[in-house]
């Protein structure tokens, strides 16, 4: 089954462990049909694309290093960098960026979300239930991608999908969806009731987690398969074609 990785990071560490060429080279193995990449120090992921355009969906981090996780959003210099990549390159979303309550409304994640309507990209939100609220009630219209479902429960899950009919999730770096090749009883009713809401992804934070991406997509492969045809279709790759296919077309 083709599996588009909703969740991938090439960051300035990983370029020297995992070298452009051999870093497509295991997303081919893995069988990925597309690959939604961001890396903090955005050169990374556009090496990338350089190489694989057909493969690599670029997406536009707001960190320059990974070290500005915790700060990005207090930091006035990440908004002439957003715009200085956004004229320079083409995206489909701004993220994986980590954002939670209240400083959501601060003035540098309100630019970025004014970015991100100016240029209809969607937001790659690793945040939390309130986090994700505000950013919606700032852009109404907002198309959100929320990281890790939140590492929420699937019960709140179902809640904020049923709130926000924008807002898509991908299970990066979760694995209590599924064991031993066989859905959770309460995901399984998530992804029965949303099957054009989630995604699946990798995470690879690390560069060492570059050598999972194959295992994990055969891992999800084998979950995939407890599901209805049509649902694991949908989620393995044409949940990811129908949002980022759509954005980098226009």
């Amino acid at each position: 089954m083709p599996i588009i990785d909703a969740h991938l990071h090439y960051s300035h560490d990983a370029w020297e462990t995992v070298p452009p060429k051999e870093a497509i080279a295991i997303l081919r193995k893995a069988g990925l049909k597309r690959a939604l990449i961001s890396s903090s120090g955005d050169d990374g992921q556009q090496r990338l694309a350089a190489l694989a355009p057909d493969l690599v969906i670029p997406e536009l981090r707001p960190y320059r290093s990974r070290g500005e996780i915790g700060s990005w959003f207090r930091d006035q210099s990440v908004i002439p960098y957003l715009e200085e990549r956004l004229g320079k390159y083409r995206y489909a979303g701004i993220g994986e960026f980590h954002l939670y309550g209240a400083d959501a409304d601060l003035p540098v994640p309100r630019r970025m979300v004014q970015l991100a309507r100016q240029h209809k990209l969607f937001l790659h939100a690793h945040s939390d239930v309130d986090a994700v609220d505000r950013l919606f009630k700032q852009w109404p219209e907002a198309r959100i991608l929320w990281a890790h479902s939140g590492f929420d429960r699937p019960e709140k899950v179902r809640e904020m999908l049923r709130k926000h009919k924008n807002l898509w999730c991908d299970l990066a770096f979760r694995t209590d969806h599924a064991r031993g090749g066989k859905v959770d009883a309460d995901w399984r009713s998530a992804f029965l009731e949303f099957p054009d809401r989630f995604m699946v992804g990798t995470d690879s934070f690390t560069p060492e987690r570059w050598y999972y991406i194959a295992e994990h997509a055969s891992w999800s492969r084998q979950w995939l398969g407890d599901l209805p045809k049509d649902v694991a279709e949908r989620i393995a790759w044409k949940n990811g074609e129908n949002l980022f296919g759509g954005l980098l077309a226009q």
